[in-house]
């Protein structure tokens, strides 16, 4: 499962480890922490806009500088930053120099630049969207989409700092990009609307790499939530007996795709 690191698995020898880091962490004032929080949220997406590769080295000289023993903290509180609102993951691509790439969370295609003329990911909310429309059953109300998004400051008709006038982003362009369907509930009226999972979502999206990233936010099993669980299986069985079909009906490059059946990372 794609995941952002907590921060590099190998200190050098005679660095600071996290614990080592946290007594002194705690008496940093907050506001410093959070200033280097978003000063290393900046560079990143820096990083993911120009597709470039960085080093734990390279961030504690640019950025972290004065604090580099809160390095492990900055570095995980960043990370979660860019996941959440960001929709992007900070993965270790080669520990023997401490060096990072930032991808898409969930190996999405979309890099979630939406081509607008701003500057930053809007793959949070796409993910946070198509975790509820699996969440409530493959089918979520819009209702109940604007509710989760209020809560997370995003409002219909006002434009948000990251993903722009939502409404426009969620029902247009991501429709357009066939990660969500839009469409209206049969037979209401007034009319109301619904949102599911499109072709490139069900074409990209593993659910069993969804739910392994909620539950590791929420800091629990995947097994801790049965029904999603077992759907998610379910899934699985779906895309093995696929591959199964492909090679039947093809020849030696239908049979690369049946020896890897279970979802791809």
């Amino acid at each position: 499962m794609s995941q952002s690191e907590d921060g590099p698995s190998s200190p050098k020898e005679g660095s600071l480890s996290t614990s080592q880091a946290l007594p002194n962490a705690e008496s940093l004032p907050r506001n410093v922490i959070d200033d280097r929080v978003a000063d290393l949220v900046e560079f990143l997406l820096l990083k993911y806009r120009t597709k470039e590769l960085t080093t734990k080295e390279e961030m504690l000289s640019v950025v972290i500088k004065d604090y580099q023993d809160h390095f492990p903290e900055i570095f995980r509180e960043a990370s979660e930053c860019l996941q959440l609102a960001f929709g992007v993951d900070v993965k270790e691509v080669d520990p023997s120099n401490d060096s990072y790439a930032v991808v898409t969370t969930l190996g999405l295609t979309c890099d979630g630049m939406m081509s607008d003329g701003q500057t930053m990911p809007k793959n949070g909310i796409l993910i946070v969207i198509l975790s509820m429309i699996f969440m409530e059953g493959d089918c979520v109300s819009e209702e109940k989409v604007w509710e989760v998004l209020n809560v997370m400051g995003v409002y219909d008709g006002t434009d948000h700092f990251i993903y722009g006038e939502p409404r426009e982003l969620i029902t247009r362009v991501l429709v357009q990009e066939q990660y969500f369907e839009y469409r209206q509930v049969p037979n209401s009226d007034p009319a109301r609307y619904e949102f599911l999972w499109g072709p490139r979502a069900h074409s990209e999206i593993c659910k069993m790499t969804l739910l392994e990233f909620l539950a590791k936010i929420s800091g629990n099993d995947p097994r801790a939530f049965p029904l999603w669980y077992e759907e998610a299986l379910r899934q699985q069985e779906e895309r093995a007996q696929s591959g199964i079909a492909t090679t039947d009906d093809t020849s030696a490059v239908a049979s690369e795709s049946s020896s890897a059946p279970s979802c791809p990372e």
